[in-house]
């Protein structure tokens, strides 16, 4: 920066140069498939939590009991069609 440029200049000068490479952090995520292992972790923990509503809503309106096996059974249904759609 010299004595002429301003914080303004800097900053416009600093985004023109990430601007100007294009193979940057969008291109890496998009070539990136990520770990299934975190991907597996988080559909196990969001079909949980997912079977755990449905079927607490359930169980408001008096149609399933509210217990760990109706939860784990929810869970595992919401987790192999999650698996099944994002695998085909």
């Amino acid at each position: 920066m010299t004595d002429g440029d301003t914080a303004a200049d800097a900053d416009a000068n600093a985004n023109a140069d990430a601007d100007a490479d294009p193979d940057g952090f969008s291109e890496g995520v998009a070539a990136s498939r990520g770990d299934p292992r975190v991907l597996l972790a988080m559909n196990v923990v969001l079909s949980t939590l997912f079977g755990w509503v449905i079927v607490g809503g359930l169980s408001v309106i008096d149609i399933v009991a509210f217990d760990l096996l109706n939860i784990a059974t929810a869970a595992i249904v919401v987790f192999s069609l999650t698996y099944y759609v994002t695998m085909s």
